[in-house]
């Protein structure tokens, strides 16, 4: 058994490896290489079926998911379980006209699936999106965090 994780192939095993494989995806319960390059993830990500960018702010987490050619009528997102964000869709093959000669079919159709576990942080009331030339913009706002306030306690004695 290998250590080191191929790119190639087919990834759909459930290689400790591979954070896409699972069906969702918690980056707070498991980090493979914490020290690894992000480029190392950007490779692994390429055979997954919707490719989602995931930033944290101070103030939310943003999902950007690269739809090319669907309209937002084509694309799902909800919540589930109060702590799962799921994003689906569907890209429709185009009909085939009788008089149409195609040379060449590269472009995927068919539904995509992803999910991601989100922290307990979150406002799961407040999620928003939005979706423009085909990048679809999830904000998930985070529970603003009071800091700590010292209190001074007088020593007796």
């Amino acid at each position: 058994m290998s250590l080191i994780p191929s790119f190639f192939g087919n990834r759909r095993s459930n290689n400790i490896f591979d954070p896409f494989s699972l069906d969702v995806w918690d980056p707070f319960k498991y980090q493979p290489f914490p020290s690894a390059p992000s480029s190392l993830f950007r490779e692994t990500s390429a055979i997954v079926n919707a490719r989602v960018d995931w930033k944290e702010t101070p103030e939310a987490h943003v999902f950007k998911a690269d739809l090319p050619g669907l309209k937002k009528e084509e694309v799902k997102v909800e919540i589930e379980d109060d702590s799962v964000l799921k994003i689906t869709g569907e890209r429709h093959v185009e009909k085939e006209e009788k008089q149409d000669t195609w040379h060449r079919v590269e472009r995927s159709s068919g539904q995509f699936s992803r999910k991601f576990k989100l922290p307990e942080n979150v406002k799961m009331d407040q999620v928003k999106a939005s979706m423009e030339n085909g990048v679809l913009t999830v904000t998930v706002p985070k529970v603003e965090t009071k800091k700590a306030e010292a209190k001074s306690i007088e020593i007796s004695g």
